[in-house]
């Protein structure tokens, strides 16, 4: 076994890369059939009418907006706790985001700070869910429904998870997933926009390709000639090799979906007598699609304490991250906006606690045993130097 234990790996078999070869040897490497399989097999999970392939899920949450129109002078309602491209797509439009707190529970945004925040100058909302949790994702779809505002919901991290019977990807006017190599499937780089909505889907195909023109018989197939462009689009376009690897991970889904959460059972198992690590909390109305697994450490930890713990266990082979940073202190939003520390202080103070864990399909229970064991030597190690910065030293006075 080897004694590096990474923070992810893709779980890749021979199905995917007899599919890459079967791609290679056919002489169709874009706008194909596997294209076209992949975008259905994503939508009917997300029990959607319409997939459109795209080449990461920080496209498609652009086309998505700008499909919706959303432009300078326009303000979107998001969340400071997520991966940056949540936010950096709403300034590719040239609108602005407007972020507000979360639910210390599930680190998804709170509902009621989101109704507050809905001005007249509110064009669209988007909905992280955060590690793939869906929590609150309903009560979101109401207050957008209720204000005329589109729900944009940024699923990127949630593919097969289930919200009171209804699938990640079904509550927003448009959803989006994505497929890097730590998703729960991958296609190496990728991702999906999925909607029911016609002209939306239509406009966000024609975006990916350069702005031509698609045929409503034929809706992902060009009309007119090549070198015709109705609108300015991108080259957002997905590989047929990278297609035919999204159909055979599609094909394994919910095989995937089930190791990644014996993994996840494993943590909990050896985790929850640990009072100093609070544990992902989800709730009976969701079945989860674990895409990454992280916990907090307990209050009395702060950002350095958490920053030693895991300088630790990378010391000891093991791969940790800090996710997330907060979007809102990031140097160039801080810049651009004037944040400060203290404007979020729930995502803050979770940011400065949390620690994403080695978290993959073919993880072994020793390895599993490995990192849990690690992690609380290097949290006792911590508590014993905080401990004696904190009792009195021979002689002298106690310290404050």
């Amino acid at each position: 076994m080897e004694r590096e234990i990474p923070l992810s790996l893709p779980d890749i078999s021979q199905a995917e890369i007899d599919a890459v070869t079967e791609v290679m040897r056919s002489g169709r490497l874009s706008i194909g059939p596997r294209q076209d399989r992949f975008e259905e097999m994503v939508a009917e999970r997300a029990d959607q009418r319409h997939g459109i392939a795209v080449s990461s899920g920080t496209a498609g949450l652009h086309l998505v907006l700008e499909a919706l129109g959303v432009g300078p002078g326009d303000e979107v309602i998001t969340t400071p706790f997520s991966f940056i491209a949540s936010a950096n797509c709403i300034l590719y439009v040239g609108a602005t985001p407007v972020f507000v707190d979360v639910d210390p529970t599930s680190l998804n945004m709170d509902p009621g700070k989101v109704e507050a925040a809905i001005t007249e100058k509110t064009k669209a909302i988007i909905a992280v869910e955060v590690f793939g949790n869906p929590r609150h994702m309903q009560r979101l779809a109401q207050i957008a429904g209720r204000h005329e505002v589109p729900l944009i919901e940024d699923a990127c991290e949630g593919l097969g998870g289930v919200y009171r019977g209804r699938p990640v990807g079904s509550f927003g006017r448009a959803a989006v997933f994505g497929f890097y190599p730590n998703k729960q499937i991958t296609t190496g780089e990728g991702g999906m926009i999925v909607t029911n909505d016609d002209r939306l889907a239509a406009c966000c195909r024609s975006l990916r390709n350069q702005g031509r023109p698609v045929g409503d018989d034929h809706p992902d197939r060009e009309v007119g000639s090549w070198l015709q462009h109705e609108r300015l689009g991108y080259n957002y376009r997905l590989s047929e090799i990278a297609a035919a690897i999204g159909c055979v991970q599609m094909q394994r889904l919910d095989q995937l979906l089930e190791r990644r959460r014996q993994v996840a059972l494993m943590y909990f198992d050896r985790l929850m007598d640990n009072p100093d690590v609070i544990l992902p909390n989800i709730d009976d109305d969701t079945q989860m699609s674990w895409f990454v697994f992280v916990v907090r450490l307990s209050h009395d930890f702060g950002a350095q304490a958490r920053n030693r713990v895991m300088d630790g266990m990378r010391r000891h082979e093991i791969g940790v991250s800090n996710y997330f940073p907060p979007i809102h202190l990031q140097p160039c939003y801080r810049q651009r906006f004037g944040c400060e520390v203290g404007d979020f202080p729930l995502a803050e103070s979770a940011a400065q606690r949390t620690i994403a864990l080695p978290f993959y399909n073919r993880m072994d229970a020793t390895q599993v045993e490995l990192v849990c064991l690690t992690l609380k030597i290097m949290i006792d190690r911590e508590k014993l130097l905080l401990r004696r910065d904190t009792t009195t030293e021979p002689g002298g006075p106690e310290r404050n």
